[in-house]
């Protein structure tokens, strides 16, 4: 069975790479109107984060949602799968 999370509980939640280091904080999720399917997820960054290796609009930075690997008290993401193309 898929346990369901619902979005007020990810909101302000702490964002982390699988190598421990700390990205940011979730800020909102970026849906597919036409399926549901959520595609990205729209971070605050951490001030002292190198942005040069993410997806970047304004103030935020975009992780796709399939890197994410767990959502318990941070949400954590690999950063191999998040890297911005050269």
């Amino acid at each position: 069975m898929k346990k369901e999370i619902f979005a007020k509980n990810l909101s302000n939640k702490q964002v982390m790479g699988s190598d421990g280091s700390d990205i940011g904080t979730l800020y909102d999720l970026i849906i597919d109107e036409n399926t549901g399917d959520i595609l990205d997820l729209k971070v605050k960054p951490d001030p002292d984060l190198n942005l040069q290796e993410f997806r970047t609009e304004n103030d935020f930075i975009f992780l796709p949602f399939d890197a994410v690997r767990a959502i318990k008290d941070y949400i954590v993401v690999d950063r191999k799968l998040i890297k911005q193309p050269q």
